[in-house]
């Protein structure tokens, strides 16, 4: 990645500007030119580095549940289990991990039963068995911005004023869930107004408006999901900027681990490193790792379709 390549991918994760000319409010910030930036930025998404330009929404302010699911598929049957999962679009994301329950994957939708529905039906049509369906009793961090020191993105106790939705607002929000156009003015594009867009900021609807990259791709090929049997202690690993989310879930059978935290590191040695500080500073919990052996789908899920 050039200079300024590096530099876009430091800003445009967590605050790609809404403005009518983002490139040339990105190229004032970064003593550059509008259309240096725009050509940089499109090598990113051209070369796979940035997966979408687009809004992060919080399914629970737009009235859905997400779950994060574990399950067995036997290794010949990974590539079905991968072909069927892939045409559901309420799973986003389907890693196999390295455990007893080699599956792990997201489902978003409107209720627990129709979790459950999407659940059995892919039991039903795959080799998929043993699931257990775990929410989040506690969310210490969501953040997915690579590279930086980004804070945690779960307050607490907070009052955020509320305000109906409406049809112009899920139209809105289906479109900011999709990757903005390749121009140098993707909302006028998109017809898609800054100022509701900021607005669902505001209102805690949208997490952020930014880029979302492919790990690998951005220089972090060394993930894992790290589960510690733990009481507490999500505050503190939440602090960690190497942490991009961090959860408490429930213990289910052969497996009594309940603090989940996803780690990112660009070699073997640093996420090695990264595990045992987080470990040591909640304590030396028992601790199960979870490498992401393979990635079988990664998407966004696109609210109000």
């Amino acid at each position: 990645m050039t200079e300024l390549e590096q530099l876009l991918l430091s800003v445009v994760q967590d605050a790609f500007p809404l403005e009518e000319r983002p490139y040339l409010v990105l190229a004032e910030q970064l003593d550059s030119d509008e259309q240096s930036v725009f050509a940089a930025v499109e090598n990113l998404r051209q070369s796979g580095i940035i997966r979408r330009i687009g809004g992060v929404y919080d399914s629970k302010a737009l009235g859905f549940i997400s779950r994060l699911c574990a399950g067995n598929v036997p290794e010949s049957a990974l590539d079905a289990f991968a072909a069927a999962v892939n045409k559901i679009p309420a799973i986003t994301h389907n890693y196999v991990r390295s455990h007893e329950y080699n599956v792990w994957f997201t489902v978003i939708a409107q209720s627990e039963a129709e979790i459950q529905k999407i659940v059995d039906d892919v039991c039903a049509k795959t080799e998929l068995h043993n699931v257990h369906i775990l929410s989040a009793t506690e969310k210490f961090k969501i953040n997915t911005v690579m590279g930086g020191s980004a804070a945690p993105v779960i307050r607490k106790n907070t009052c955020v004023r509320s305000k109906p939705m409406a049809g112009a607002d899920r139209a809105r929000i289906r479109i900011a869930c999709d990757d903005i156009p390749h121009t140098l003015t993707p909302f006028k594009d998109w017809g898609v107004s800054c100022d509701e867009l900021r607005e669902d900021l505001a209102l805690k609807r949208m997490r952020r408006f930014g880029a979302i990259l492919r790990h690998q791709e951005a220089g972090f090929a060394y993930n894992a999901m790290v589960c510690f049997n733990a009481a507490n202690g999500g505050d503190i690993l939440a602090q960690k900027p190497y942490i991009s989310h961090c959860y408490e879930r429930p213990a289910f059978e052969g497996f009594p681990y309940t603090l989940y935290a996803m780690m990112h590191a660009q070699s073997t040695e640093e996420l090695d490193r990264q595990i045992k500080e987080a470990a040591e500073s909640i304590g030396y919990p028992d601790y199960v790792v979870l490498h992401s052996v393979r990635e079988l789908k990664k998407s966004s899920f696109r609210f109000f379709t």
